[in-house]
């Protein structure tokens, strides 16, 4: 397999030279007449052109002027496009597991990428077909999961459609039918307040986990946006918080706060004492990990621990407080749609309908109404 061209005199190949002839089990080494350097190898799976581009120390290699690669690395092309770093770490980890379970690999480089975009249509559409059905029947996993990783392989064939790398597209793989949101209730305003109660307030750790579940409830966050606020979003004077929006990208969105909120927060972060405001809004304080930004995991195993210690059976997440937010806040305004779209910014009203009929659980109306009329 023929690996990237790289400068015979680069310092790059100099510091990477052991690493290939020892774990890349290069088969031999040639120099074409451009003064460079061609590595075949047997076995290329500790070595990628993804590994090059993840190393900080190494200058990204590009190609002398005039000249093009045949072959370029797709993949890496296709999570460089995309804005969310959130969203590459999701499309390469769900295109990772199928080429591990397309060709038994540790990790999907820039050749074996190839060998799946230079199979024929026939080939390519029985292979995704039986991946898909992989994930349904032996590994059980839920319907837009698997959507999802179709979706990632679909992109990847599309963008290689697109550079002339492949002759076939997967349009005719289609994915599951997915019902959103079958429970929106999550828990009652008076559950909540039992939550609220469980962390000490005179401890920092208490503090912290009070401001988190304020957030929680009172701006109907999700996890990931409350995980990368740093402290300089924070306005104290505006009563506001930038946030990194689902679908924005890299564009901040402002929130307004409560009072409570805006009070928790600046308690929590008085008695941290941090002076430096680009560092995270909230930070883990166990002894392994102290000081490092709170992860959206750590954020999700914080509640559902305080709703185990409130006595809550339903299981308890960040997502779940969301929707109770957002079923209590259309309970308080007559179910008025468009002003709580202010609070979930949802960019589809009828997903807050959805929220709606299920507080109002009009099915239930409606059976009862038909049950009267015999």
């Amino acid at each position: 397999m023929l690996f990237d061209l790289v400068r015979r005199h680069s310092p790059t190949v100099e510091r990477l030279r052991p690493r290939f002839l020892t774990t890349g089990r290069c088969r031999d080494v040639k120099h074409d007449n451009l003064g460079s350097v061609n590595l075949h190898y047997r076995n290329p799976k500790f070595v990628s052109a993804t590994d090059l581009t993840r190393r900080e120390d190494i200058a990204p290699l590009r190609p002398s002027s005039g000249q093009a690669l045949d072959n370029p690395d797709v993949l890496a092309q296709l999570l460089a496009a995309k804005r969310s770093p959130r969203t590459r770490h999701a499309y390469a980890g769900d295109l990772k597991d199928f080429f591990v379970f397309a060709f038994g690999c540790e990790e999907p480089t820039p050749g074996i990428t190839q060998e799946f975009l230079s199979l024929d249509r026939f080939a390519a559409l029985s292979l995704v077909l039986r991946y898909k059905a992989h994930l349904r029947d032996e590994r059980g996993l839920a319907e837009a999961t698997r959507n999802r990783r179709l979706s990632a392989i679909k992109s990847l064939v599309r963008l290689a459609n697109q550079l002339g790398q492949c002759d076939f597209n997967l349009s005719e793989v289609s994915g599951d039918k997915v019902v959103r949101y079958r429970d929106t209730t999550g828990v009652s305003k008076e559950v909540y307040r039992d939550l609220l109660a469980v962390p000490d307030r005179s401890t920092l750790k208490g503090k912290r986990d009070y401001a988190i579940l304020r957030l929680l409830w009172d701006n109907a966050l999700r996890r990931g946006e409350i995980e990368s606020a740093d402290i300089k979003d924070l306005d104290t004077e505006g009563r506001t918080l930038a946030i990194f929006g689902k679908g924005r990208g890299q564009q901040k969105e402002t929130v307004s706060l409560s009072r409570p909120t805006l009070d928790a927060l600046v308690d929590w972060l008085r008695e941290r004492r941090e002076l430096d405001i680009r560092q995270p809004l909230f930070i883990a304080l166990d002894r392994c990990s102290r000081g490092h930004r709170l992860t959206g995991s750590a954020i999700h195993k914080l509640v559902a621990k305080i709703a185990s210690a409130a006595g809550v059976n339903k299981k308890m997440s960040p997502h779940r407080v969301r929707h109770s937010g957002i079923t209590a806040a259309l309970d308080a305004t007559g179910g008025d749609v468009r002003r709580v779209q202010k609070l979930s910014r949802h960019a589809d009203l009828n997903t807050l309908m959805i929220y709606d009929d299920n507080r109002k659980n009009v099915q239930g109306e409606i059976s009862d109404l038909l049950a009267g009329l015999v």
